[in-house]
């Protein structure tokens, strides 16, 4: 008796060819942003708390997708570098506020050409009208599978 298999090829597999795709963008951003010693996520992280600032460590895992967990470890390791600053809440001690710090202004400032060539090597195989047709798409598709997501991102 025979086996009967499918055949699906790697490069058929959405998850695949987008952990595919994470991986040579986190490659190119080493490579663009290796001087300033800050991981995707950190950044992720200090961009968000620059345009928000004040937000509390919860709300900020939402706004960029990470566990709860994870943000309060990596915004403490940001904090002992003096680029972000925690708060306890007035009224509730138990929340935490995070600030970016001027080194943080700063360090963004230096980062953001060098980060965004980084993102626009990652798209630069595609042609204009279709990176803009490809980032409509991923974000169609991380709207749509949001809530499926370890930590859904606050959407809106």
């Amino acid at each position: 008796m025979s086996k009967k298999t499918t055949s699906f090829p790697l490069a058929s597999r959405p998850g695949f060819l987008i952990r595919r795709l994470h991986q040579i963008h986190l490659s190119l951003f080493a490579e663009e942003c290796a001087s300033f010693k800050v991981t995707p996520v950190q950044y992720s992280i200090l961009t968000a708390v620059a345009a928000h600032p004040g937000l509390e460590q919860a709300a900020l895992a939402q706004e960029v997708g990470i566990d709860r967990a994870t943000l309060a470890n990596v915004v403490a390791r940001l904090a002992r570098r003096g680029l972000l600053r925690r708060l306890q809440g007035r009224n509730d001690r138990r929340l935490k506020h995070v600030l970016p710090t001027a080194t943080c202004a700063r360090l963004l400032a230096r980062m953001d050409g060098p980060a965004r060539r980084a993102h626009a090597r990652t798209i630069d195989a595609l042609a204009g009208r279709r990176r803009a047709e490809f980032l409509k798409a991923l974000g169609d598709l991380v709207n749509a599978g949001n809530a499926y997501g370890r930590a859904p991102l606050r959407i809106g």
